[in-house]
């Protein structure tokens, strides 16, 4: 089950969670948490669904059919914050893959200070992994920060952010200053694995929803949480590699990339295997 925001790109949110999860054999159900204006460059608006919407959509599903994992992203709302937060609680056993997404690729703000609080008290004491890229990390870790220590490392931010309650976290390296990427899985006890990936060139829209969704397909399958971390890696890096750009702002991932046909002219918009809009 996903709850997100729609993305009329189909590039990230709800469209890309969808597609994502189906690819990787689940089938996915939906919860719209906020209905956005937005393209390949960035988000111009978001209309949040009330929060009573937001719960009834998932109940209604949950009283009906059987979900093996609760996949979050935008949430859109301090009301939709809250309401997520009460019906996951009523399934403890269900495993929940946070995906905070705080802010568009081009820094449209999504999440309030307000929302931010209360993700960290009602959401992450739920999760059983979390997947914030550097940025988010540092942010969700800065409430918990000593005077003077403003800029702490990645592991620290880990740390504080496993004391509000998670199992797991996975911080993705994409906006550091390193020559690959470099993911890395904390519990904890520290480290659990750590993965370099090739750093791609360009922009991508919807590479954080693709990794989380991925995960949560991963995990809904029955692998166990180290496999899960690096299948969802691989699948996510090669639905980037093959990404294409159908408007004139970032590179949307393919995440059918394993059913194209071999393109006649790799990267080339409208070759053979390049999808269409």
């Amino acid at each position: 089950m996903v709850f997100a925001a729609t993305d009329p790109t189909g590039g990230a949110g709800l469209q890309a969670d969808i597609m994502t999860l189906a690819s990787m054999g689940c089938h996915p159900v939906s919860v719209v948490t906020a209905i956005t204006v937005q393209d390949t460059m960035g988000v111009d608006g978001m209309l949040p669904i009330d929060g009573e919407w937001v719960a009834d959509q998932a109940r209604c599903i949950l009283e009906d059919m059987p979900v093996a994992a609760f996949k979050i992203g935008v949430l859109g709302s301090l009301e939709a914050v809250a309401a997520v937060a009460e019906v996951v609680s009523d399934y403890p056993e269900i495993p929940l893959i946070l995906d905070p997404v705080l802010a568009s690729g081009r820094g449209d703000e999504l999440a309030s200070e307000d929302m931010l609080t209360a993700i960290r008290e009602l959401l992450i004491p739920q999760t059983t992994i979390i997947t914030p890229n550097s940025i988010e990390a540092r942010r969700l870790a800065a409430d918990d920060a000593e005077e003077g220590d403003d800029n702490p490392d990645l592991a620290e931010c880990a740390q504080r952010i496993l004391a509000s309650g998670c199992e797991y976290v996975l911080i993705t390296g994409t906006h550091e200053n390193t020559g690959e990427v470099i993911n890395t899985l904390y519990n904890s006890d520290g480290v659990v694995r750590s993965d370099s990936w090739p750093r791609l060139t360009g922009s991508y829209h919807g590479s954080g929803c693709t990794l989380a969704s991925a995960l949560a397909a991963t995990i809904a399958n029955g692998v166990d949480m180290q496999e899960a971390v690096r299948d969802a890696q691989e699948y996510t890096w090669q639905s980037l590699k093959l990404a294409f750009r159908p408007g004139m702002g970032q590179h949307i991932p393919d995440r059918l990339f394993w059913a194209r046909e071999e393109e006649t002219e790799p990267g080339a918009p409208g070759g053979d295997g390049d999808p269409q809009a």
